[in-house]
């Protein structure tokens, strides 16, 4: 699906203050994307194309050798070939045999109109890791030097413009009152006065943690799936490209020769949604999840600042989960070249073991692949 037909604004690129002192421009345009829209398109195309829906919640699946039953909480029983699972991180239908230890990404953001904004309106603000909003709060400053918040803008006007203060990633995950109490002394600071607010957004996402069972019967999708990126938290471009995959891998293996069906089949579309590469870049990424929760305020602002001085090409492939691991590699030794001599020595202090675990890692699924 094309995301540019459910665009409703667009920036030409982005800017990031990793201090008072040092500010980074990222020449990358971006977008946001109108969710009614997307919503929208996607139920016309289900609609045009002949699904039927029936509303109601699945209390229980039961697998035969060839069909599946799913029993509704309205006395309904579906039958279906394959189960897909698309219950985010309910996780209600997918099975893991690993203990579940994601990090959070937690975020509190508000769309509103205000009497007027510092902002460049033709640039996003992608990150803000200033704290001198904090001065007068000694508690919530040290707070923040050891879990770290930052504010996330998209000005859509000198009047209007969405706010979002973010925990990129902590375990566990900070309170949505605590990240509410930090924006709110960031906007007086910034002298954002809100006159009202059209919406308000509260968002807890697990990050990273183990992959669901592989195979298994039910097929899972986006968060249920683990497809949010361990390190960013994104997941909705990641999880429209993997739609096309797992429905051409259901067609391929119902029309095969060999008949897939049950186990057969479902093996066949999580092959197809996670093989070997994406498995690989997952585990890096994770790495990159384990580092970052181990850096306070100054670590994380000196790895960000390495981050985005080096090549486009690798900061823009990390972020959009376009680098695979021989890539991957390359971006770690470059992204460790740039860093200043204090964070090299702080990322092979706090990353040495999450580094272990991935290699681990890595060597334990080339084994059962």
């Amino acid at each position: 699906m094309d995301l540019l037909d459910c665009l409703d604004t667009t920036w030409s690129g982005a800017v990031v203050f990793i201090d008072d002192n040092s500010k980074k421009s990222l020449d990358r345009p971006y977008g946001r994307v109108n969710r009614k829209q997307l919503k929208s398109k996607m139920m016309g195309k289900c609609i045009c194309n002949g699904v039927k829906f029936h509303q109601a919640k699945v209390i229980k699946v039961i697998h035969e050798e060839t069909k599946s039953f799913l029993i509704c909480n309205d006395g309904v029983t579906v039958q279906a070939t394959v189960v897909l699972d698309a219950t985010g991180f309910s996780r209600s239908l997918i099975q893991y045999d690993k203990p579940y230890n994601p990090g959070y990404q937690v975020a509190y953001g508000i769309l509103a109109e205000v009497e007027e904004h510092p902002f460049d309106v033709d640039k996003m603000l992608f990150m803000d890791w200033r704290d001198t909003h904090l001065n007068s709060n000694q508690q919530l400053k040290e707070k923040n030097s050891k879990i770290p918040t930052f504010l996330y803008a998209m000005p859509f006007s000198a009047n209007r413009i969405f706010l979002e203060e973010t925990s990129l990633v902590a375990r566990p995950g900070l309170l949505i009152d605590d990240i509410k109490e930090r924006m709110v002394l960031r906007l007086k600071h910034l002298g954002i006065k809100v006159t009202s607010i059209e919406e308000d957004e509260r968002c807890v996402i697990p990050m990273g943690g183990p992959l669901p069972v592989l195979p298994q019967r039910v097929v899972g999708i986006g968060g249920t799936a683990g497809m949010v990126h361990p390190s960013t938290g994104y997941m909705v471009a990641r999880t429209l490209a993997a739609a096309p995959i797992v429905a051409k891998a259901i067609i391929k293996y119902l029309g095969s020769e060999q008949g897939f069906s049950g186990n057969e089949l479902s093996a066949g579309v999580w092959k197809d949604l996670w093989p070997i590469e994406r498995r690989r870049q997952r585990e890096f990424f994770c790495f990159g999840m384990d580092v970052l929760l181990k850096l306070d305020l100054q670590g994380t602002r000196r790895f960000f600042s390495a981050f985005f001085d080096l090549e486009p090409r690798y900061w823009h492939g990390f972020l959009s989960s376009r680098l695979f691991l021989p890539e991957l590699i390359t971006f770690g030794l470059s992204l460790f070249s740039h860093a200043s001599n204090v964070s090299r020595v702080e990322i092979m202090a706090k990353g040495t073991v999450p580094l272990v675990n991935m290699i681990s890692n890595l060597i334990q699924d080339g084994d059962k692949d």
